[in-house]
């Protein structure tokens, strides 16, 4: 399983997505947040999914970005250029996995801004490469191991958020799902883009690096479960009816 967070909000796009590659028992470390900067505007990818899959499509695509007679003017079009690199790993690969016990799997998460875009945009890219556009009203996805840091992000993120607080945010879904989930965790990559500035900003955050913010998260949580009132609980505890 994976983490990875995309976030459109009105003064740009956040991404975080963890690194960590489990198979059985063994566990590796590998990057799953790409990007691509041109003068033709930038954009981000991030993939959950089988890496046979997702190492093999990404490959198709950065051939095709490599095309100088190949322009992008809007996201959607490279969405969809990705989306037919996708069915053409299918068309390879489906029959021989789904031979092998496996089935065809990428989700995708595409953000970015290009020449012709109006704003930043947030896609996701289902495993038969259709495709549906964040809004306003739903400006966050998870691919990956959703159920746990979902939670933190419904209450907390609104396309209206700042940067900073969805950056902030978005740690702590991924912390919560880190500690809850073994295939979830270090290092963290990020990537944050301000509206207009076409040009992504990339930080990769080591364990190291947020401990003292997973510690304060623990010690608050505890802190505000202790301020809950408990006069309702009453009724249980005290055999009331």
């Amino acid at each position: 399983m994976t983490y990875c967070l995309g976030v459109k909000l009105k003064d740009g796009l956040v991404a975080i997505a963890d690194t960590r590659i489990t198979s059985g028992t063994d566990t590796t470390t590998a990057k799953k947040l790409f990007v691509h900067q041109n003068e033709q505007g930038c954009l981000f990818l991030m993939t959950s999914g089988l890496r046979s899959v997702r190492d093999k499509a990404v490959t198709y695509f950065n051939e095709v970005l490599k095309d100088e007679h190949v322009v992008y003017n809007q996201l959607y079009e490279a969405v969809n250029a990705f989306g037919m690199q996708l069915r053409k790993v299918a068309d390879e690969d489906r029959a021989a996995l789904n031979m092998a016990g496996f089935a065809f799997n990428l989700h995708t998460i595409v953000g970015g801004q290009l020449k012709h875009d109006t704003e930043p945009k947030l896609f996701l890219l289902y495993p038969e490469g259709n495709w549906i556009e964040m809004t306003q009203t739903s400006p966050f996805m998870i691919i990956g191991n959703s159920g746990y840091g979902k939670p933190i992000l419904n209450r907390t993120v609104k396309y209206e958020s700042t940067l900073q607080e969805v950056l902030k945010a978005g740690f702590l879904s991924f912390d919560s799902t880190r500690v809850s989930a073994n295939d979830v965790d270090f290092p963290l990559d990020v990537v944050v883009y301000n509206s207009g500035s076409f040009k992504m900003i990339e930080h990769r955050f080591e364990k190291k690096d947020m401990e003292i913010i997973s510690s304060t998260w623990d010690t608050q949580l505890k802190k505000a479960l202790d301020s809950v009132p408990e006069d309702w609980m009453n009724v249980v505890f005290d055999g009331k009816k």
